[in-house]
């Protein structure tokens, strides 16, 4: 079906296999196709701008479709004539911010584009200057340009609450500008992308293919190894290169590992917001035991460093795989314990229930991810859907509720973490004798691949044009907050305004993995290129 309705509209196959369509589109079908693949079922991912300009073809963009169904995902690529590429944007809404971006940092205009103004780049960013073009530098600082903000009409009766950068309910500097009448939210805009610094730049210009999954682990302080999974996938793809066996058993329990701390932090936080401090200080007592886990199998609480390109660093013997199980026997019955009790509190209850719905069909529109998807009725994830490392292997149930709220989210996560607990037991158990890194590989030139991890905030994809050597020509990784965000100003519409910390909590933000990355020094942030960064250790 895929296929048809590419050569109807007189596609050109590019790649065609068991696990992605590539397809040149003609720019006057191009909006017409990617509606029709939305239409069969298929959702929007993500897009990405690419300068191709060395590679003779000017300038690309990338629409990347997840179709469940056919368990393939679909990328439409289209070239840009005059700087200009028809925006699927009024059919699917879900690629605003990918055009936006585009429009941005590669400086492809998108014509008819519901929203053509700036995501990523600060007001005070000169024009015409769009950082990834091949010709911009990662450490050139463009200089500053004066800009006046537009005036702005105040509707009567409305008031402007303004919830961030810094604010007690995020951790993170972002901007939720809150309309509000009386107690009542009467709209809502997300303002992001404060701490952008560019890490594909660096990656593109200054890495090896075996240097960026360490910078990939970086994009989150939270679930950082699943990036780097999904950057190795990608460049693993591209390269058709098989990984050990032994090595995708190892990386399963990771990544459920990092569900398992991801999502009790996630406990403890929705616990905090809602008043019920005693249930955020026992969850966050037992992630200390999955972080001593990380310890003991990586060396590291955080930020594993276990990834290369073709498999892992460091193997699990038998001495650490009796002391998981040991552990994960306890801290499962000590979880299950916290929670059941949490989810026996009306008072907990009734805070979350009905609160910050999320319609199915609108969900879809925008192309949200993970438990936020799963809450809301749509049944998705990619580890069933585009079985990657160990998965295929393993049983597990995939939670969906229908109703959308706060209370949903909860629910989806609480399931969750009893699955992981049980594919990690599975995957040691069934860990396969043999090698745990495959070297033996060469990296063609300009070949597209793709890698789709489950995040503990929903679908994780990294897409690289490879360079050859051991480089890439073009990184472009997409968190599942990315997708999730432009959900939260439909949540809020109509709630109490009490009610909205623990709105934006339930889709589990990460706004550093949607911003990327910024150079941290301890207490000490280094606005700098990498080279001064390093120079002054």
């Amino acid at each position: 079906m895929l296929l048809e309705i590419l050569k109807g509209n007189d596609a050109k196959i590019l790649r065609h296999d068991e696990k992605v369509i590539l397809a040149l589109v003609p720019n006057d079908k191009l909006r017409t196709t990617a509606e029709l693949l939305f239409k069969a079922g298929c959702y929007y991912a993500t897009g990405v701008g690419v300068d191709e300009r060395l590679l003779g073809v000017g300038f690309s963009m990338y629409h990347i479709f997840n179709c469940e169904s056919e368990k393939r995902y679909v990328i439409l690529k289209a070239v840009a004539s005059n700087l200009r590429i028809p925006s699927i944007t009024p059919v699917i809404s879900g690629a605003n911010w990918a055009e936006r971006e585009a429009m941005d940092m590669v400086g492809i205009f998108f014509d008819e584009h519901p929203e053509p103004l700036r995501l990523i780049l600060p007001d005070d960013w000169p024009e015409g200057i769009h950082p990834l073009r091949k010709e911009f530098h990662y450490n050139e600082r463009p200089p500053k340009v004066e800009f006046k903000p537009p005036k702005r009409e105040k509707k009567p009766g409305v008031m402007e609450v303004p919830v961030g950068p810094y604010h007690p309910t995020l951790h993170e500097p972002e901007v939720f500008e809150l309309h509000v009448k009386g107690e009542e939210i009467v709209g809502a805009v997300y303002r992001g992308f404060h701490v952008h610094r560019g890490m594909e730049k660096l990656a593109e210009e200054r890495m090896t293919i075996n240097q960026i999954p360490f910078l990939a682990e970086r994009i989150c302080g939270i679930c950082g190894y699943t990036h780097n999974c999904a950057y190795a996938q990608a460049v693993e793809d591209a390269a058709k290169i098989e990984v050990p066996e032994r090595a995708l058993y190892i990386r399963t329990i990771l990544l459920e590992l990092e569900r398992l701390h991801s999502h009790l932090l996630w406990f403890g936080v929705a616990f905090h917001l809602l008043g019920f401090d005693s249930g955020f200080m026992h969850t966050w007592r037992i992630r200390e035991a999955f972080m001593d886990l990380a310890e003991l199998l990586t060396g590291n609480r955080k930020t594993y460093g276990m990834n290369l390109i073709g498999g892992v660093r460091r193997d699990i013997d038998e001495e650490k795989k009796k002391k998981v199980l040991e552990i994960l026997e306890k801290t499962k019955k000590e979880t299950k314990e916290v929670l059941d009790n949490a989810a026996g509190m009306k008072e907990l209850i009734s805070r979350m229930e009905g609160i910050g719905v999320l319609p199915k069909n609108e969900g879809r529109e925008i192309g949200v991810v993970g438990p936020v998807a799963r809450a809301s009725g749509i049944d998705t994830d990619v580890r069933r859907d585009h079985p990657y490392a160990a998965y295929s292997d393993l049983d597990f149930k995939v939670p969906v509720y229908k109703e959308g709220d706060v209370l949903a989210r909860f629910l989806v996560r609480y399931e969750e973490t009893f699955e992981s607990f049980w594919l990690i037991e599975q995957a040691l158990d069934q860990l396969p004798p043999g090698d745990i890194l495959n070297e033996d590989y060469e990296l063609p030139e300009y070949v597209v691949g793709i890698g789709a991890t489950e995040a503990p905030r929903g679908e994780d994809v990294h897409f690289v044009i490879t360079e050859g050597g051991n480089k890439v020509y073009r990184w472009r990784p997409r968190a599942p907050t990315y997708n999730n965000l432009p959900a939260v100003p439909i949540m809020l519409m109509g709630e109490k305004l009490a009610d909205a910390p623990i709105i934006i909590a339930s889709i589990d933000p990460c706004f550093s993995c949607t911003d990327h990355m910024v150079i941290v020094d301890g207490e000490k942030v280094c606005r700098c290129s990498l080279d001064d960064y390093l120079r002054g250790l």
